[in-house]
């Protein structure tokens, strides 16, 4: 193996695993966004478990953020929660720096 062999797959390696953290640390932001979220629609225990998983599921419809937002956004709507796109977005940014603090953390 020369040695630009194995910086490639160094950099393969580095690759595979910032994906991975950036993964853990979106489906953990999502989970404290949901609780948040939760939170604010006056839930609490298993029911505002249970939607934060609604959350990170909600993920999973496309490729990021959006689908999250529209759905904190619309659950808001439903129910009377009069927090601004911008506020939503900003507990959006706010809990992924956490999430990733937490990640690394352990």
């Amino acid at each position: 193996m020369t040695t630009f062999d194995k910086r490639e797959e160094g950099f393969e390696k580095q690759f595979a695993h910032d994906q991975e953290l950036r993964f853990k640390a979106n489906a953990r932001r999502n989970k404290l966004l949901g609780l948040w979220a939760a939170q604010k629609l006056g839930m609490s225990g298993a029911e505002a478990e249970a939607y934060a998983k609604e959350v990170i599921i909600a993920d999973l419809e496309e490729a990021g953020d959006d689908d999250v937002f529209r759905k904190i956004r619309k659950d808001f709507d439903a129910k009377g929660v009069k927090d601004s796109d911008h506020q939503i977005r900003r507990t959006m940014d706010e809990l992924m720096a956490a999430a990733v603090a937490q990640i690394k953390a352990s």
